[in-house]
């Protein structure tokens, strides 16, 4: 059984024909090939929702010719996944020829399949639609940072908060992020606390609860870089 109703589909294939520039290569990491020979240290990780993961991409890189989905299994190929900063799945890496660090952990479905599209979308264009002041500020960066944005299937304001993650490591090779399905890493969700969705965790120390606008994101980014606004 197929998981996009028709409508969908026609919908997003629509999008794509007239939005997408580039080609996009979606990057998956599954463990279906080898859940009966999970090492030690990866025990308690098996992937309960990484046939439906690949499922869904699998459809939805049918959709554009532009499209192309590589699979590879979280196990044996170990260091393509660190390479690629894969540290759980299902993971998923949205890139064109350049990787600008936009990445998917759990399955991106209910209001989370547009945070999909829209990277998709995005990375096929290589820029974005965040105002000249974002853009200015981005590229001042010059630390790492790391933005993961909790989320569940249900949550209407996720996508706003992982929307802008994205988009601002698309903007800046310094900053990776991450969409995180909270459900399916109860771990880390415990880990940060977080009680409620969308949370964003940058570099393990700053927080945003909630969904906020373009100018407070990136003032706590610049802070998560060591800067401030001017």
């Amino acid at each position: 059984m197929e998981l996009l109703n028709k409508d969908v589909k026609e919908a997003t294939q629509k999008r794509f024909e007239a939005e997408m520039d580039g080609p996009v290569v979606l990057i998956y990491f599954t463990q279906e090939a080898s859940r009966l020979i999970v090492p030690e240290h990866l025990r308690g990780q098996e992937c309960l929702f990484c046939q439906q993961t690949r499922q869904l991409l699998e459809e939805v890189a049918g959709l554009s010719p532009k499209i192309s989905l590589e699979i590879f299994d979280f196990v044996a190929d170990k260091m393509k996944a660190a390479e690629l900063g894969i540290d759980k799945i299902p993971g998923v890496a949205v890139r064109s020829q350049e990787d600008r660090g936009i990445r998917f952990f759990g399955i991106p479905s209910g209001y989370e399949y547009l945070s999909l599209i829209e990277a998709i979308i995005d990375v096929s264009k290589g820029t974005t639609r965040l105002s000249e002041q974002t853009k200015k500020a981005l590229s001042t960066l010059t630390r790492n940072i790391r933005i993961q944005v909790f989320v569940t299937p249900t949550c209407p304001y996720c996508t706003s908060v992982v929307r802008l993650a994205h988009q601002f490591a698309l903007e800046s090779p310094w900053i990776r992020a991450e969409m995180v399905e909270a459900t399916e890493f109860p771990h880390l969700a415990q880990k940060y606390r977080v009680f409620g969705v969308p949370k964003a965790v940058l570099n393990e120390t700053l927080f945003i609860e909630g969904a906020v606008p373009e100018q407070v994101f990136l003032d706590h980014v610049l802070k998560a870089g060591g800067q401030e606004r001017a």
